[in-house]
């Protein structure tokens, strides 16, 4: 049914995305978020639409991992000591997908969602201001060497299995490919069929513009709850007042949760702190996207600059940001490009919405009509945002998705 008022809480690519989908079929739509759009994670992260980003980070032998990831001198992942106790429940439960069982079963549920990422994005700003940010791109993998990347066979196993098989590059071709890398670098993996997005702030609002040509109306205020008619939602509580609607749409990050939890729902939702050190001017740097394996992080260009990112922080939404992650990056970023110069520095910090699974939360709410979600895509937001919100359109408009919805509802949490 046209004409239906739908109000989407979440201005970033998921919510933006849903907004666009619902406005084609021709919904009255408002979208709200207390930052605008892209003022959270949509704004901060690798800029990559990583199609093949399917393997989880909960492997075989993390958990003997952990101290080297934690302690060692180039270890991406940083934990706030104090926020352990709050964090453990959440963090045990996400250990037990240490499996290989549970490896093949995320690869099997994330590749739906980010698998065909470009087609999706193209799908959504074709056309538009926005469709000048989305480069295509096969990504580059880079490792010290043969034997390293052969260490990672597991991941290129699950990758192969589901369409993503990899181009080895020797030394002379990856250098061929990128002369900017440095002598420790001596082996790649490249895939087909990614892209990169240079500037994913600037796209993000350049796709909220073009929401609003199609009539969606954006409100810079913070949703607080929900207005509800018996078991059908009805309406959106706001800090400036109640929106009444037919549909919420609830893609929120990490903030999901607490709205959630009224209403029975306890989804067991953590913040995996991202950073990225954005290097201005940069010059002597790749000319491509690249994930740095040898170094752990990835290094994306963008408009007039440099981003480096691939730091994960556990410490909650309040505790400010540490120094040590931007220090690591920028000492990671000089050893993989010895030639790397900028004139200076912007610093970011946001926070990854994350489930113990690894699987993010899309679907209609059950025994609460007229409410769907989508968010919990931990790093590959930005990846899977498009075709969320376009799954989230399609429920609403009672079209059947082409797979499966049941590895993300809501409902695997219990209440």
């Amino acid at each position: 049914m046209t004409g239906q008022r739908v109000v989407v809480i979440g201005a970033g690519i998921v919510g933006v995305g849903a907004a666009i989908w619902l406005a084609r079929d021709g919904r009255q739509v408002t979208v709200l978020d207390p930052n605008g759009p892209a003022g959270g994670t949509s704004y901060g992260n690798a800029g990559i639409l990583a199609a093949s980003s399917i393997v989880p980070v909960t492997v075989p032998g993390l958990l003997g991992k952990a101290p080297k990831l934690l302690f060692g001198r180039s270890g991406p992942l940083f934990l706030k000591w104090r926020y352990l106790p709050r964090l453990l429940p959440w963090l045990v439960r996400y250990l037990r997908h240490c499996n290989l069982a549970d490896v093949d079963r995320i690869a099997a549920a994330l590749t739906p969602i980010i698998g065909d990422s470009l087609e999706q994005h193209l799908a959504l700003a074709r056309g538009t201001p926005a469709e000048r940010f989305i480069q295509p791109v096969s990504y580059t993998y880079a490792y010290a060497d043969r034997a390293a990347y052969e260490s990672d066979g597991l991941a290129w196993r699950v990758r192969a299995a589901h369409g993503f098989v990899a181009e080895e590059l020797e030394e002379p071709r990856l250098r061929a490919l990128e002369p900017s890398l440095g002598p420790e670098v001596r082996f790649g993996a490249q895939v087909r069929g990614h892209a990169w997005v240079r500037d994913p702030g600037a796209y993000v609002k350049a796709l909220a513009r073009y929401a609003e040509s199609l009539g969606v109306t954006f409100e810079v205020a913070a949703a607080e709850g929900f207005e509800r008619d018996a078991s059908t939602v009805v309406g959106v509580r706001t800090s400036a007042g109640v929106i009444p609607c037919d549909h919420a749409v609830l893609t929120a990050g990490v903030w999901s949760a607490q709205l959630l939890e009224p209403l029975g729902f306890r989804v067991p939702l953590e913040s995996e702190r991202g950073y990225h050190l954005e290097l201005v001017d940069a010059e002597g740097g790749p000319s491509i996207p690249m994930a740095l394996a040898a170094y752990k992080f990835i290094a994306t260009p963008m408009e007039g600059r440099l981003r480096l990112a691939g730091i994960v922080e556990f410490g909650g939404l309040d505790a400010p940001a540490s120094e040590a992650p931007y220090r690591l990056l920028r000492q990671q970023a000089q050893a993989a490009f010895p030639d790397l110069k900028w004139t200076s520095e912007k610093r970011w910090l946001g926070h990854r919405p994350a489930t113990p699974d690894s699987i993010p939360v899309i679907g209609a709410v059950p025994g609460l009509q007229g409410l769907h979600v989508g968010f919990g895509h931990q790093h590959v937001g930005l990846t899977g945002g498009p075709k969320t919100g376009r799954l989230i359109a399609d429920l609403i408009a009672g079209r059947a998705p082409n797979f499966d919805l049941r590895p993300y509802a809501i409902e695997r949490f219990g209440r």
